[in-house]
């Protein structure tokens, strides 16, 4: 009868010795040696069993925690309840380049802790829609008739007043800013349109609107709303509560402590408009930026706290919006066509039958560029490398080390341990005909941007006639959607110098089930001190010269005493 001897790790008198027809016999094992083995077993067994428990409960309290986020994002798109008295408003119009669209946000009575924000949200209607209106043209189409923006803007008034409950209207502020359309104007222009919307304004609605809540706004200002908007909506201003969210070091700019905080990591943000285009990040205290490429602001409600001040690089570049791009490639190729065609006597672009040839347009396409009265016939070839090739030079690269656009510096970007959203344009490339948005993938949108380029411009348009694209892609976007895809692949990773290998890009339109405009970075920033009005607290015009609002201690008479206590950092 054969034996297996099995001797593996153990002291040598420990041997073990297995009958292949019996049961295992323990040969030269005193008592001393069983008590000793019992005692480990148990303790092997006891030690398992705690990690399973501790790793379960763990388990649990992490999605409780995540299924109450998740609650609060379901119960954010419920229609509001316009008959609850603590429920409070505000109202944005945002005046963009190509319309305006209104915005009204609500948000409950604060909860008193100075270290927590407002929890506002997109006012929804009882049909559980957000409630946002846009009109068409832009605001900066009458600026050869400004008597007549109170009128043009009078409609989405109307439609947020309607919504908002009449005993609310005197209380809930009404912010009307104005964004690249109005900036290009000359400032006499400007002023205006503003002083149109501030006369006519107050006499037809009870709206809480004073001289400083209608304005251009700078797109530094638009830049930092926005990134405002998507990391609150990501809940990046929250305090950590799980382990495996992402944190950063934080040394707090202005604060007496030395020592670094640990919060969550913000977000980045890319936003490409039609004018325009931005990005914003949070810097580190370390990293030296230039005054007018920095904003340094507190979110907080209480100076004192400093949990929510933040150091944000922002830059934006006007003309390197989608359509301020191709505008300026076609006003490039008509000079550059006319003067080759009187320099070499040729007839290139001048009739449909002699087309200028197009890598930009998809294959075959037909199209022209009038100006001066005359006109550039175009026919699309659908090269899409060639196409990139084409529009570098209008990225204005220089040869110096950490600059984007235009040779702006751009503060180093840790792509490791980084996160950024695309909207706008980047969303709208993506997704709108190539129906890839979210995850970023250079490799992928490049082939997908190629395949698009070099298909017929009749296969492309029986697609469109089967609704096979996103059902607000119209002919304009099917026509453009070479050049914009080959615009904003090159703004990302030439502009802007990230990897092609980058896999934290994600373009969006919603988060959380919500569009996330600048917008409402703006009312969260501008409405941050109403807290403090319930104790004894005033917002008010900053003054020694500074441009932006105060938070200041009121104290009733007869005392009368202010006491600045903070100001914006944008100047």
């Amino acid at each position: 009868m054969g034996r297996i001897g099995i001797s593996c790790l153990f002291p040598a008198s420990w041997h073990f010795s297995i009958s292949p027809v019996g049961c295992p016999r323990i040969l030269n094992t005193n008592l001393r040696q069983i008590m000793v083995i019992s005692v480990l077993a148990a303790a092997v067994s006891l030690l398992y069993f705690s990690v399973v428990i501790i790793r379960n409960k763990y388990g649990r309290l992490t999605r409780d925690k995540k299924f109450q986020r998740y609650l609060a994002r379901v119960t954010d798109i419920e229609a509001t309840d316009t008959n609850n008295p603590n429920v409070n408003y505000g109202i944005v119009v945002d005046c963009g380049s190509s319309g305006s669209r209104v915005f009204v946000y609500c948000w409950p009575r604060h909860n008193g802790n100075p270290r927590d924000l407002l929890d506002i949200r997109q006012m929804r209607d009882k049909n559980r829609k957000p409630v946002v209106m846009k009109i068409k043209p832009g605001i900066s189409e009458f600026a050869t008739s400004p008597e007549k923006v109170s009128d043009y803007i009078s409609p989405l008034l109307n439609f947020a007043a309607e919504h908002v409950p009449r005993a609310k209207h005197k209380e809930t502020p009404l912010y009307i800013l104005c964004t690249a359309g109005m900036r290009i104007l000359p400032e006499s222009q400007q002023k205006a349109i503003l002083e149109d919307l501030l006369t006519d304004i107050p006499v037809h609605f009870d709206f809480l609107f004073s001289d400083s809540h209608a304005e251009v706004i700078s797109g530094k200002q638009e830049g930092v709303y926005a990134w405002i908007g998507i990391n609150f909506v990501l809940g990046r201003f929250e305090h950590i509560e799980d382990d495996d969210e992402a944190v950063v070091e934080v040394n707090i700019p202005g604060s007496e402590s030395s020592e670094a905080i640990v919060r969550k990591r913000t977000a980045g943000i890319l936003d490409m408009g039609g004018v325009s285009t931005q990005i914003a990040y949070e810097v580190p205290k370390t990293e030296e930026v230039a005054k007018n490429l920095l904003a340094e602001f507190n979110l907080g409600c209480d100076v004192h706290q400093t949990e929510h001040v933040y150091r944000v690089y922002v830059a934006t570049f006007l003309g390197f919006g989608g359509n301020a791009a191709r505008q300026r490639y076609e006003d490039r190729i008509f000079a550059n066509t006319i003067q080759k065609n009187r320099l070499l006597g040729k007839q290139t672009g001048l009739t449909p039958d002699m087309p200028y040839l197009d890598p930009c347009l998809p294959l075959d396409i037909k199209d022209e560029i009038q100006q001066n009265g005359q006109t550039i016939y175009l026919r699309g070839t659908g090269d899409f490398d060639l196409c990139r090739e084409t529009i570098q030079p209008f990225m204005n690269k220089t040869n110096e080390t950490q600059t984007s656009l235009n040779g702006v510096y751009q503060p180093p970007i840790h792509f490791q341990n980084s996160e950024f959203y695309g909207f706008s344009e980047f969303y709208y490339c993506t997704e709108d005909v190539l129906r890839m948005g979210g995850d970023y993938n250079a490799a992928k949108f490049t082939k997908a941007a190629k395949d698009y380029c070099a298909t017929k411009w009749s296969i492309l348009r029986e697609r469109f006639d089967r609704g096979l694209y996103a059902s607000h892609a119209d002919l304009h976007r099917l026509k453009y959607q070479c050049f914009k895809s080959a615009w904003m692949f090159e703004v990302f990773h030439r502009g802007f110098s990230f990897p092609v290998n980058y896999k934290s890009l994600k373009t969006a339109l919603q988060v959380y089930d919500k569009e996330v405009q600048w917008t409402l970075g703006a009312i969260l920033y501008r409405t941050r001190f109403l807290p403090l009005r319930k104790i004894g607290m005033l917002i008010i015009p900053c003054s020694g010269g500074c441009p932006k609002l105060c938070c200041a201690v009121w104290q009733p008479p007869p005392y009368g005493a202010t006491k600045h206590l903070q100001c914006a950092a944008w100047n």
